[in-house]
C-alpha cells in the first residue's frame, strides 16, 4: 500500500473499457457520447441501454470500443462519464 507525505493513501487509478455510442433517442439523438463499459464481450454494432446526463434511458449502437485504457489518460473526466447499463437484443 502506498501512503502520501501527508500520511493518507494515494488514490489507485484503475484501467477501463470505454465505449461510443450512437444515440437513437433523446435531445442528442444522432450523437455519439462515450460511456463505460463493464461488459467484457461487448462489440462495435451492440445495440446497448444508456443513461443520459438528463438522467433519461436510451438505446444506441456501439461505434467504438477503448479496451483498457487508464482512467487519467482518457480525454473525459472519470467521474463524470456514465456507464452502459446493459446490452440489449434485437426484440428489445
Amino acid at each position: 500500500m502506498i501512503h502520501s507525505l501527508s500520511g493518507g493513501e494515494l488514490s489507485v487509478h484503475r484501467n477501463h473499457d470505454y465505449a461510443k455510442v450512437r444515440l437513437n433517442g433523446g435531445y442528442k439523438a444522432g450523437e455519439c457520447l462515450w460511456f463505460i463499459s463493464e461488459i467484457e464481450d461487448l462489440e462495435v454494432g451492440d445495440m446497448v441501454l444508456v443513461q443520459s446526463i438528463s438522467g433519461e434511458t436510451n438505446k444506441g449502437y456501439v461505434e467504438r470500443i477503448d479496451r483498457n485504457v487508464n482512467e487519467l489518460s482518457f480525454p473525459i473526466p472519470y467521474k463524470r462519464m456514465k456507464r452502459i447499463i446493459k446490452r440489449l437484443n434485437e426484440m428489445n
